[in-house]
């Protein structure tokens, strides 16, 4: 398995894994703070995976995907990315979806 291979399976697996602790982060036994905090974790790491793909593999003609992120100011626009992703997810949160569980 090619280093490409293992990171682009380890960004998805993370991802996977973002969205699943997301998700199961509010219920019926209600909001569990670790599990968010795992959740946001795991998309920081799939920014940073995705980051470093970008930066070992852009514009090699390994995935057209990547050759559009040839600069470093591009890879870099991942990383910014997932900081506003990570911020939109929390805000909306915070104010839509915790008030629920307070009550």
């Amino acid at each position: 398995m090619t280093m490409f291979t293992t990171l682009t399976a380890l960004a998805v697996l993370f991802f996977v894994a973002h969205v699943i602790l997301l998700f199961t982060s509010f219920g019926k036994n209600g909001y569990q703070k670790k599990r968010y905090f795992y959740s946001h974790l795991t998309l920081w790491i799939t920014g940073v995976l995705l980051f470093s793909l970008a930066a070992m593999y852009a514009g090699k003609q390994v995935s057209p995907i990547l050759d559009v992120f040839d600069t470093i100011g591009k890879q870099v626009l991942i990383l910014g990315g997932v900081v506003i992703l990570s911020l939109t997810a929390h805000t909306i949160v915070r104010y839509l979806i915790m008030p629920r569980f307070v009550k």
